[in-house]
């Protein structure tokens, strides 16, 4: 348990000339949303930022204040102009931050508005850090050999080729002490000769007796700057995949699932059996819906009406749906029947979307959470599944597509995305595989559960084997 303060600042006070727009930067679109919106939503999501306050470049305030009107994001506090420099606009959030925490001291995590996919852990590293040095960074190695040029010659001329070993590119967040990093602004505005690229920067040469940790960042925390940035990131965040958060513990679980109503579509055997009878053990009233063992065809709308009532009839409350039903048809696309492509179509895909509009309402009402499965194959459809990796990855972009337009009514959507497990589909389609290779239904159940009891929403979640 962390009891100082935490401010994260979002320093977005670029103009996007390098991308060639006439907005800034942060203001451009990926992944559906404004890239600064994604930084916020980041920061946000972590349990240990307890404020954000925004930076934003002049002129370009009302964008912002649009993005988090609608409560989204109620740990933004403030969004003020940035000043001429980075370093200007640094100074005035610290004396901003300053002027709220009176005599306190608090930590304050700078980081570049334009770093969309900040990652959780990294977030953590910083925090962390700072519970026991005054000063840290983010940085990762180089995979490049560095050279460094001669200054002064016309033509460039190498002059040194550095360690490799030693060095690292920096990325940010950049994390402090409020009164560390203020101390070093206070004497850089004294030196007529001051300038620096980045916070760490300052600390280091004004109070050069501060030890300045280095956390790892990681490759995607990447920094849009280039044109080519803007695609990148867009495709990182198609791609964007994410560990299942960590196992609960049997107490959290019974704190999550105690006198709540599960309903899995497709339960009565593998995943989403396993997933039923899991939060069964904690409390769960489950109630599992498939065409072996109730008669219900997920592909048929009225059967996904119907079970919704009885599910009303039964418990008055729908707090998790789970849909793990699934055909895995196999062979090439040209030899494949009209039923086949139909059948496959409406059950992998179409029953996702009738069980998302019939049960919507009843989620609403309990604040509750809708999960979704898909394949590795969504990533790029392979010779003989076209029916089912097509399928899986139109799965992917309706779970990142319901998380945003469900965000305001307070209900989350996850996809799961486990690695190879052992299920009786899998075994019909593929046989006997060698023991140990794949995943059980238990453990995907298990972190499927997880998954259910955060606060997870939009996201693809590996669920990947334990290999140390």
């Amino acid at each position: 348990m962390i009891d100082v303060r935490c401010v994260a600042v979002v320093l977005a006070g670029g103009t996007g000339t390098r991308v060639g727009l006439d907005l800034p930067k942060q203001l451009i679109k990926i992944a559906g949303k404004p890239i600064i919106e994604h930084t916020i939503a980041a920061l946000q999501d972590s349990p240990l930022v307890d404020e954000i306050l925004v930076m934003m470049a002049p002129g370009h305030l009302d964008p912002v204040h649009d993005i988090v009107r609608g409560g989204a994001y109620p740990k933004v506090t403030r969004i003020l102009e940035g000043a001429g420099t980075r370093n200007d606009t640094t100074r005035a959030a610290l004396d901003a931050i300053a002027e709220s925490q009176g005599a306190d001291d608090c930590f304050v995590l700078l980081h570049d508005a334009v770093r969309p996919l900040l990652s959780q852990d990294i977030i953590e590293a910083n925090v962390r850090a700072l519970e026991t040095y005054d000063a840290v960074d983010t940085a990762i190695g180089s995979a490049d050999t560095i050279i460094q040029v001669h200054e002064d010659t016309t033509d460039e001329l190498i002059d040194d080729v550095l360690r490799r070993d030693l060095l690292r590119r920096g990325q940010t967040p950049q994390s402090f002490r409020l009164s560390t990093i203020r101390a070093a602004y206070d004497k850089a505005v004294q030196d007529p000769d001051f300038t620096a690229t980045d916070d760490c920067t300052v600390v280091l040469r004004y109070s050069p007796d501060v030890p300045i940790a280095v956390v790892q960042g990681h490759e995607r925390n990447m920094k849009v700057t280039e044109p080519i940035d803007v695609y990148l990131a867009d495709k990182l965040f198609q791609l964007r995949t994410f560990e299942a958060p960590g196992h609960l513990s049997a107490e959290d679980y019974t704190r999550a699932f105690e006198g709540k109503t599960l309903v899995v579509f497709g339960g009565s055997y593998g995943i989403g059996r396993d997933i039923g009878l899991l939060a069964e053990e904690h409390g769960a009233t489950v109630l599992t819906y498939s065409r072996t063992s109730t008669g219900t065809h997920v592909e048929r709308r009225e059967d996904v009406a119907a079970a919704a009532a009885e599910v009303l009839t039964k418990t008055g409350q729908v707090d998790f749906v789970v849909v793990t039903a699934g055909v895995l048809p196999q062979g090439r696309l040209t030899d494949a029947t009209e039923e086949t492509v139909v059948n496959s179509t409406e059950v992998n895909y179409l029953a996702p979307i009738f069980i998302a509009q019939e049960f919507h309402p009843h989620l609403v009402a309990s604040q509750g959470s809708l999960l979704l499965f898909t394949s590795s194959s969504y990533t790029r459809g392979r010779s003989g599944y076209a029916l089912y990796s097509s399928a899986k990855a139109a799965v992917v972009n309706l779970t990142q597509a319901l998380a945003d337009e469900w965000a305001a009514d307070g209900v989350r959507v996850n996809c799961v995305n486990p690695e190879r497990t052992a299920t009786p589909m899998r075994s019909n389609a593929f046989g006997e595989e060698p023991p140990g290779t794949l995943l059980t239904s238990r453990e995907v159940a298990s972190q499927s559960l997880d998954v259910l009891a955060s606060r997870l929403t939009g996201h693809v979640v590996d669920v990947r084997r334990d290999l140390s």
